[in-house]
């Protein structure tokens, strides 16, 4: 299923969630411009990479512990592929409109970096000593669609559905569609246990545990982040 758009009108211009979009878009145009050593080098660099952290976080003096901590923001905003990159930013154009509305722009900023911090940390504890870099920013991403399954259980998402070799348009509820991307993540998540898993590097795997986990870090945290309470004005 591809989600196209919802039919949940805001009142703001999502300054935020364009901006976020548009700074993906930039780094990744820049990650485009290396060659592929250069571009290892980069990602090995500023991505999580879960062996580097669990160093630094057991006090080993080669490994810059600051460093490390800060591939935990930088990662979200790096893409190894086209489609890693269209497909993230399709899921926060469509989702990530309403929950800034509801937030406001500075809480939201600080929820969508959270959700990717928290996200980056629950795929980490499951691959502490993989030495693939894990980025993308599908892990705060999740965060927000955690959020908005329980602010907008029942706004309309307008569906891509193949059915064998036809392809239709259909209106699913947001607690269906984001429910089941959900237990997809969770499932893949627990069936990857013992596996090496990372985002979108050469061999293709995917961060099910950032996934599933910034989903439920996003659905707590949204209400402490204003999730319920009356959107400011619009302006």
């Amino acid at each position: 299923m591809v989600p196209l758009k919802d039919d949940n009108p805001t009142r703001i211009t999502p300054y935020v969630t364009y901006g976020l979009i548009l700074l993906n878009v930039l780094i990744f145009l820049y990650e485009a411009s290396l060659s592929g050593p250069q571009l290892e080098s980069f990602f090995r660099t500023w991505a999580v990479v879960p062996s580097q952290l669990t160093a630094a976080l057991e006090g080993d003096p080669n490994v810059s512990l600051f460093q490390e901590g800060l591939t935990l923001i930088t990662s979200q905003f790096l893409h190894a592929g086209l489609l890693h990159l269209g497909g993230n930013m399709l899921y926060l154009w469509i989702f990530g409109n309403n929950v800034e509305e509801q937030m406001g722009r500075g809480r939201y900023i600080v929820f969508y970096l959270l959700c990717g911090i928290l996200a980056a940390l629950a795929q980490w504890f499951f691959a502490r000593y993989s030495d693939i870099p894990s980025l993308g920013a599908s892990g705060a991403i999740a965060g927000v669609m955690g959020a908005y399954i329980i602010r907008f259980p029942r706004a309309r998402i307008l569906t891509l559905l193949p059915i064998f070799i036809f392809i239709t348009v259909i209106r699913i509820p947001a607690y269906f569609f984001l429910g089941l991307w959900f237990v997809q993540q969770a499932f893949y998540g627990v069936a990857s246990l013992g596996m090496d898993t990372n985002v979108g590097m050469q061999n293709g795997g995917i961060a099910y545990w950032a996934h599933a986990g910034g989903f439920v870090f996003g659905a707590v945290l949204g209400p402490i982040f204003g999730l319920f309470t009356p959107p400011p004005s619009a302006k």
